[in-house]
């Protein structure tokens, strides 16, 4: 009994969950995005958030069905695998380790922010002290990584919270001005909703948890749920206060500094950069290590992966080798000097294609598990099943188009480069694969 209740009191609990998807939902994206949000449409940004808010969740149903059956023990992974089959599940599993490519970006973007502070300091330091100190909690266990993740989440709502609480009064009595408001029409409108699904997502990534936590099916859902809508909630009246401290012209496609620093006081502005910039990166960081990881250990023990690499550390119960793997890979491009902004960022895309993996899966629940998806408090006909997943599918399509229009020739070739990689090891490696059962009902 004790040991099962110390195993227990490792697993993460729902307000451990939340933490990780805020920390997830919070980053620099809001920071950035807000201000070419305002360049589509102007003050009516906060709409926009409001329209992405409910577009994102739209797009995160297929993943609360399919989570709320049953307890995927690699996530995603486990989910496409089960539902969609091996070649499907080969083909996410190589691109969700080309989000590898993230670790180093955080990491670089943490240590520019570091420098704007504190000059001098080593980047190579930086980088290597910020890297060993978030692996280390992974290594030691999921519960400690929630744990710091819980404190960072902390400074980094004080961060936003300091900017709402002295932004709402500066906002101009003319607000709602005809030549502020709407100032690309109802297309451009559109245009920064679909935009700003990128700044408010990520919270659907905490499934690949779903292992570490105590009660998934019932938690992640509600988590999923929950913590967008109150984000993006947030996120509009922030986005109001980045469009309505100074004319329009002067805030559109410009970061969030740029207005804060009208309204805040000098040490207060720091500690918004530190505690609003710098700790989304961190926050970020810090949940994307787990994110891949679990997927990735589900993956070594079917074959797709060294086998080896599965195993786990005997007094902390985590993969160390994945870790390790995970660890090199984000800081020796740090060490050598290299710039993998424009790589990680080439990533946007290939992202939606697995969001699309997910859905395309949830469309098959009624066949593959029936048994379950009729027992699950999520259950839906099979019609709204299918127009759920459909709408979905549609969302992400357009996603899909804006990256497209909005990235460059390099990104764009990232992408097809990295999923066509992707397809080609599946196709060397499947024969070497067997895929095992990795779901429980609860």
């Amino acid at each position: 009994m004790t040991a099962k209740t110390n195993a227990d009191s490792q697993k993460l609990s729902r307000t451990d969950l939340f933490s990780m998807a805020i920390g997830q939902i919070i980053g620099v994206g809001i920071m950035t995005m807000t201000g070419i949000a305002i360049g589509f449409t102007g003050r009516s940004v906060p709409f926009a958030y409001l329209l992405a808010g409910v577009l994102t969740i739209i797009t995160a149903f297929p993943q609360i069905f399919i989570g709320g059956t049953a307890n995927f023990l690699g996530g995603q992974y486990s989910q496409i695998a089960v539902l969609s089959g091996q070649k499907l599940a080969g083909v996410y599993n190589y691109v969700n380790l080309c989000m590898l490519f993230g670790i180093s970006m955080y990491t670089l973007s943490f240590a520019d922010y570091f420098l704007s502070l504190f000059p001098g300091v080593s980047v190579k330091l930086i980088g290597l002290v910020v890297l060993t100190v978030i692996f280390g909690m992974h290594f030691v266990g999921v519960k400690q990584a929630a744990r710091l993740q819980n404190v960072m989440s902390i400074v980094l709502a004080l961060g936003i919270a300091a900017y709402v609480a002295f932004g709402v009064g500066a906002i101009q009595p003319n607000y709602f001005d005809a030549e502020q408001f709407m100032t690309g029409g109802v297309s451009g409108f559109l245009l920064a909703s679909v935009y700003l699904i990128f700044a408010s997502g990520g919270a659907t990534f905490v499934v690949n948890y779903s292992a570490q936590a105590k009660n998934p099916t019932k938690d992640i859902p509600i988590v999923i749920i929950v913590s967008t809508s109150v984000i993006v909630v947030l996120y509009a009246v922030m986005s109001a206060i980045a469009s309505g401290v100074l004319p329009v012209d002067q805030v559109a496609n410009q970061p969030l500094s740029v207005s804060a620093v009208v309204f805040m006081p000098r040490a207060v502005y720091t500690f918004f950069v530190v505690g609003g910039a710098m700790f989304a990166l961190l926050t970020t960081l810090n949940f994307s290590i787990g994110m891949m990881t679990y997927p990735a250990l589900k993956a070594c023990e079917d074959g797709w992966l060294p086998k080896g690499f599965a195993a786990c550390n005997k007094r902390f119960g985590t993969p160390h080798w994945i870790l390790l793997a995970f660890f090199l890979v984000g800081v020796v491009p740090i060490l050598v000097g290299l710039d993998l902004t424009t790589v990680a960022n080439s990533t946007l895309i290939i992202t939606q294609v697995c969001k699309a993996m997910v859905i395309l899966s949830a469309m098959r629940l009624p066949k593959k598990m029936g048994e379950l998806w009729g027992r699950s408090r999520f259950h839906v006909s099979n019609g709204a099943l299918n127009a759920v997943c459909v709408g979905s599918l549609v969302i992400t399509v357009l996603s899909v188009i804006l990256l497209l229009v909005s990235s460059s020739p390099v990104q764009i070739a990232g992408n097809l480069i990295m999923l066509g990689a992707a397809v080609v090891l599946m196709l060397l490696r499947q024969k070497h694969v067997t895929l095992n059962p990795s779901y429980t009902e609860n």
